[in-house]
C-alpha cells in the first residue's frame, strides 16, 4: 500500500471515529452501576469491626444508592482511605493496611480528573493488624474529685476516641469547676508497633478560676438590650459555670422572639479574672398566624385560628388572639364560638418567671345547657426546667347559663341563671415527649387545680384535672408506636344541680371516647333529663404502625366513666368505643382520620367519623 493510500485510510478511520464520538456525545449511553462492591479482611478482624467499616464506607454507600457516575465512584473510593484508617484507629488498630481497587487498579493511583469511563468492580481489602492496648495512659492535672475515665487506663483497648474523649472530659470538668480557659497544653501519643502498645500522655492547663463579667449584647435586635440581659439572667460576679451559659441561651430561645441565639465567651479575661459573655440574636418575624379544622359525625364541622404578634413593646412580649367556631351542622347542640386574647411577657419576676393577662368571651350551645360567658384574668408562669413548667392565675368570670333539662327536674321557676365567679387556676406540666406534634417516645403529665368562689351564692368549690400520656416505639426503624392515655377529673364542693354546667364532666366524642356520641355519658336525673358528672375517668390506647414514610395505620380503644360523686367510687357508669384510623404525616402534624363504633355501654350505636390535624393525643 502506498504512503498516500495509507494516509487516506487512517484519515478515514479518524473521521469515522470523530463522527461516532460526536453521535455518542449527542446520545450518551447510560452508565452502568457497579456489578460488585465489597469489603473483606486479609487477616484477622472481627465481625463488629467489619460492620463499622462497612457502615462508614462512602464507596459501599454509593453502591447501595446505585451511583453510576465513574467520577463519583472514584471520589468515594479515594475518600475511603482516610475514613477506613480513622475507623481503624477509633477501634484500636494502628498497624492497618488499606487497599482499595477499582477494576484491579489501586484507587489512589488513578488521577481524579481522568477517571475510567466505566467501573464494574470495587474492592476494599484491609489487614487490620493487631489491636493495641494502652501502656501509659496519663492525663493531668485533673479537676478536684475527678479521675480519668475507665476507657483511658493502662491495659484498656487503645481506641483513638478514648484519648480524645478523656482530654475533652478533663477540660470540661475544669470548666465546670469555674476554670473557663482550661485547655490541653501538650499531648504525646506514641504507637509501639512490635508490642501493639499505645502510650498517651496529656498535659492540661486549667488556668485561673473566673467569674462572670458583663453580658454584651450585639446590635441588630428590636428587643431592648436591657431586656435581653434580664431574660438571660447571667449572674454577673458569680463563679463561671458553662451550664449557666447554656441555660441563659435557652431562656432567650424559649421566649419565641428570636430565630437564633448565640452566646460566645470573650477570648481574654478581664480585670480580676472576669469573663465577659457576648450574645447575638436574630429576631423572629414579628407576626404569625395559623388555622385548623376538624369534623366529626356528631359534633359537625369546626374551625379555629390564631394571630400572634411578637415583641409588641420591645420587651420580647407577645399577644396571641385565638378564635374558633364549632358545632356547624352538629347533631348534639348548636353553634359554639370563642374569642380570646392573651398577653405574655417573660422575665418579669426574675429570669424564669413571667407575667400573663387574658381576656375572652365564649358561647357553648350544648345538648343540656347554653352558656354565655366573659372572663378576664392575670397570672404568672414559672419555668423550672426545659421540661417542667407551672402557671398560676386569678380570673374573674361573668356567665349566664340556660339549662334545658334541669328546671323541670328540680322544679326551678326560671331556667336561666347568672353567676359571677372568682377562680384561682393553676397547672403544672411535665413534658418529656420527643415531638409535640407526633410523639413516639417519652411522656406528658399535666395536673390542674382550680378553686372557685361564687360571689353571689354559696356554690364555691374546686375542680381538679389530671392528664397522663406515654409513648413507646419499637420494631424495625421504630415503626410501631404504642400510645396510652389516662384522664381523671373531680369536682369538689357543690352538688351537680348547683354547679356551673361547663364545670361538670361528660364523656363521649373525639376528646374522650371515640365511637360514642359526643357527651353521651352523663348523670341521669330521670324524667328524660340529665347533667354532667362530678367525677370522670378516661383511658385510651393506640397502636400506630407505619406503612410508608408518611402513612400510618392506627388501631385504638377508649373508655370513659362519669359519676355523680366527687371522686371515683364505682357507682357511676362506663362506656367504651374502638376503631381504626389513618394518619398522613405533614409538616404541621399528621392528618387524622378515625372511624369508630361503640364497644360497651348503652349510650350510642352506629359509626362515628373524626377528621382533624394532629394525633388524637
Amino acid at each position: 500500500m502506498s504512503k498516500t493510500r495509507s494516509s487516506r485510510v487512517r484519515a478515514g478511520v479518524l473521521m469515522t471515529s470523530l463522527v461516532a464520538s460526536a453521535l455518542l456525545s449527542l446520545h450518551p449511553l447510560p452508565a452502568a452501576a457497579l456489578e460488585r462492591a465489597d469489603l473483606a479482611f486479609v487477616n484477622g478482624g472481627t465481625d463488629r469491626l467489619k460492620e463499622r467499616l462497612i457502615e462508614g464506607s462512602l464507596l459501599l454507600a454509593a453502591d447501595r444508592d446505585d451511583v453510576t457516575d465513574p467520577q463519583d465512584i472514584l471520589a468515594a473510593a479515594q475518600a475511603d482511605y482516610r475514613r477506613m484508617v480513622d475507623l481503624l484507629y477509633a477501634s484500636g488498630y494502628y498497624s492497618g493496611v488499606v487497599n482499595i481497587r477499582i477494576d484491579g487498579r489501586e484507587a489512589a493511583e488513578i488521577p481524579p480528573l481522568d477517571p475510567p469511563s466505566s467501573i464494574s468492580v470495587a474492592e476494599i481489602r484491609i489487614d487490620p493488624g493487631p489491636r493495641f492496648t494502652f501502656g501509659l495512659a496519663e492525663i493531668g492535672p485533673l479537676a478536684p474529685g475527678r479521675r480519668a475515665p475507665d476507657t483511658f487506663q493502662p491495659g484498656a483497648v487503645a481506641r483513638a476516641t478514648a484519648v480524645t474523649n478523656a482530654a475533652s472530659e478533663a477540660v470540661n470538668n475544669w470548666r465546670s469547676a469555674g476554670h473557663a480557659k482550661a485547655e490541653v497544653a501538650q499531648q504525646l501519643v506514641t504507637a509501639i508497633h512490635p508490642e501493639a502498645r499505645l502510650d498517651a500522655q496529656i498535659g492540661l492547663a486549667p488556668g485561673p478560676a473566673v467569674t462572670f463579667g458583663t453580658l454584651t449584647v450585639a446590635e441588630g435586635s428590636a428587643v431592648r438590650p436591657t431586656v435581653i440581659r434580664r431574660i438571660a439572667g447571667l449572674p454577673e460576679g458569680a463563679r463561671y459555670d458553662p451550664d449557666i451559659v447554656a441555660k441563659a441561651a435557652q431562656r432567650l430561645r424559649r421566649t419565641g422572639a428570636f430565630r437564633s441565639v448565640a452566646l460566645t465567651e470573650a477570648e481574654l479575661l478581664g480585670p480580676g479574672d472576669t469573663l465577659d459573655i457576648g450574645v447575638a440574636v436574630v429576631d423572629e418575624r414579628p407576626r404569625r398566624y395559623g388555622f385548623g379544622a376538624e369534623i366529626a359525625t356528631d359534633t359537625g364541622l369546626g374551625f379555629n385560628g390564631f394571630w400572634m404578634h411578637r415583641n409588641v413593646s420591645g420587651r420580647a412580649d407577645r399577644v396571641r388572639v385565638e378564635g374558633s367556631v364549632e358545632g356547624i351542622e352538629s347533631s348534639t347542640g348548636g353553634l359554639d364560638y370563642s374569642l380570646s386574647a392573651r398577653y405574655d411577657r417573660p422575665a418579669v419576676y426574675g429570669p424564669d418567671t413571667g407575667f400573663f393577662g387574658i381576656i375572652g368571651i365564649e358561647r357553648l350551645d350544648e345538648e343540656f345547657f347554653l352558656t354565655e360567658r366573659a372572663y378576664i384574668g392575670l397570672g404568672v408562669t414559672r419555668t423550672f426546667s426545659d421540661t417542667l413548667q407551672g402557671e398560676l392565675g386569678l380570673t374573674l368570670e361573668q356567665a349566664r347559663v340556660t339549662s334545658r333539662f334541669l328546671p323541670r327536674i328540680v322544679g326551678a321557676t326560671f331556667p336561666v341563671r347568672e353567676y359571677t365567679l372568682v377562680s384561682l387556676p393553676g397547672s403544672l406540666t411535665w413534658d418529656r415527649r420527643d415531638d409535640i406534634l407526633n410523639p413516639t417516645t417519652g411522656f406528658y403529665l399535666k395536673a390542674e387545680a382550680m378553686p372557685f368562689i361564687d360571689t353571689e351564692g354559696e356554690d364555691s368549690g374546686g375542680r381538679l384535672r389530671f392528664d397522663a400520656r406515654a409513648y413507646r416505639a419499637f420494631g424495625q426503624d421504630d415503626g410501631i408506636v404504642l400510645a396510652g392515655r389516662a384522664q381523671l377529673g373531680a369536682l369538689l364542693g357543690p352538688d351537680v344541680v348547683d354547679t356551673p354546667p361547663d364545670f361538670l364532666f361528660y364523656s363521649g366524642g373525639g376528646g374522650t371516647v371515640r365511637g360514642q356520641p359526643y357527651q353521651s355519658l352523663f348523670v341521669d336525673l330521670g324524667g328524660g333529663g340529665g347533667i354532667g358528672g362530678r367525677s370522670f375517668v378516661g383511658v385510651s390506647g393506640e397502636v400506630r404502625a407505619k406503612v410508608t414514610e408518611t402513612i400510618s395505620l392506627v388501631g385504638f380503644a377508649d373508655a370513659g366513666y362519669i359519676g355523680e360523686e366527687s371522686v371515683y367510687d364505682g357507682t357511676g357508669e362506663w362506656h367504651s368505643g374502638a376503631g381504626i384510623g389513618l394518619r398522613y404525616d405533614t409538616t404541621v402534624g399528621p392528618l387524622r382520620l378515625d372511624i369508630a363504633g361503640p364497644l360497651g355501654g348503652d349510650t350510642g350505636d352506629g359509626v362515628q367519623i373524626y377528621i382533624g390535624i394532629g394525633q388524637a393525643f
